[in-house]
């Protein structure tokens, strides 16, 4: 292919006017991954040409690769004007996702699907329009459709389980993901989900199981590793995710890691050790999403106590009540596109109520609903469920957590 490049480079060399050799070299551009290239070539042959319909087709890819997306809906849509072919219509669907242009988005799919109803992925991408304009029905609708022409879809089945996880509708949620489990043995969201769900019905033992399988297919799920303290903790079985923290540790310096397992050594009287590890996670700012002035203050807290008292074990462990909702929030390839689920998928935030005093007594966790990502951009993508974040307050020997998840833009 580099030899067909520079053979029709020479060839444009000596005669610029040869739009033969232009067309063709452009479409080898973009097969190589040279999309600047390609795009200047494609904007001078469109200077001269500008009626071909298959060249705003080929410029709207490229741009699309160069993440210039209103380029490329511009593109786009110039061509299905020209000439309204499926394609045309389908990658400007895509476009639209891309930029959240939903209604727009639901119109280029009908099109497609006015010629080819056996068109699954379109089906999908319906759904995803519809889940992000909160109408819920007609997104069952369309990943039901999905899955049937395309058995395969995971993601398809994913979205299904979580409407019907925030619908309540358990049974249907769990079939759906183990339904996902079947066809991506290791698609981590789905076990986490399982796992709340498991947590949610006080199947604890369930509960464990599935985020284990969580943090072994995905190590970096830090929500998993939240839910799983709490669950230890409760349950008293410090030892293993002691382990587990410090590993996870090892390989990825997380501030709300060492949060969570400041809340371990908190539990079981280990002040040296609880120190050491709000210290920590304050010295990682960036990944720590608990409101670093109240960490700030139960760090000031335990330094002030340290070598002057011993820290009492805690002998109440508050409540944990995940909401059911997972986060787009990165990229999941789906088909021959890739899409980005457009809930808030991919990114917690915790947001913290300070009481006017802190109390030793008190202790009070709380969450609020809130909704995902699959971004609909399908990052790798995936939208995961994101639960409730916690959040910690600590005066002396007693904190009060609350946590909470924040909209945003899907799997």
């Amino acid at each position: 292919m580099a030899s067909d490049i520079e053979t029709l480079q020479n060839i444009l060399k000596e005669d610029p006017s040869n739009f033969q050799a232009r067309r063709e070299l452009s479409i080898l551009l973009v097969s190589s991954g040279f999309n600047e290239e390609a795009e200047g070539n494609l904007n001078y042959l469109i200077k001269y040409f500008p009626e071909d319909a298959e060249l705003y087709y080929n410029l709207g890819i490229v741009c699309e690769k160069l993440k210039k997306f209103e380029d490329a809906k511009n593109a786009y849509q110039k061509a299905v004007e020209l000439s309204p072919q499926e394609d045309f219509y389908y990658n400007l669907g895509e476009v639209l996702v891309e930029l959240k242009e939903w209604e727009p988005a639901i119109e280029a799919f009908k099109k497609v699907l006015e010629t080819d109803k056996e068109d699954g992925n379109c089906y999908f991408n319906l759904g995803v329009c519809y889940y992000n304009l909160e109408e819920k029905n007609m997104a069952l609708d369309a990943f039901q459709n999905a899955v049937k022409i395309n058995p395969q879809d995971v993601f398809a089945y994913f979205y299904l389980g979580y409407i019907y996880q925030s619908d309540g509708l358990t049974n249907f949620a769990i079939e759906s993901y183990n339904k996902v489990l079947e066809i991506s043995p290791d698609y981590s969201w789905a076990y986490f989900n399982l796992g709340s769900i498991a947590y949610k019905n006080e199947n604890i033992e369930e509960a464990k199981e599935y985020l284990k399988k969580t943090i072994f297919y995905n190590p970096l799920d830090i929500e998993a590793y939240k839910l799983l303290v709490k669950i230890c903790l409760k349950e008293n079985e410090t030892e293993e995710i002691l382990e587990l923290l410090n590993s996870a540790i090892e390989k990825n310096e997380n501030g709300d890691l060492y949060y969570c397992l400041a809340r371990v050594y908190k539990f079981i009287g280990e002040l040296d050790e609880y120190y050491e590890a709000l210290k920590s996670a304050l010295a990682n700012p960036m990944s720590l999403t608990f409101r670093h002035d109240i960490v700030k203050k139960e760090f000031e807290t335990v330094k002030s106590k340290l070598g002057k008292e011993e820290l009492e074990p805690e002998s109440e462990v508050e409540e944990y009540s995940p909401e059911e909702n997972y986060e787009d929030g990165g990229e999941v390839e789906h088909g021959d596109e890739s899409e980005e689920y457009s809930d808030d998928e991919d990114e917690y935030s915790e947001e913290y109520e300070e009481d006017e005093e802190y109390s030793d007594e008190d202790e009070e966790y709380s969450d609020e609903d809130e909704e995902y990502e699959e971004d609909d951009d399908y990052s790798d993508g995936e939208d995961e469920y994101s639960e409730d974040d916690e959040e910690y307050y600590d005066e002396d020997e007693e904190y009060e957590e609350e946590n909470s998840d924040e909209d945003d833009e899907n799997g």
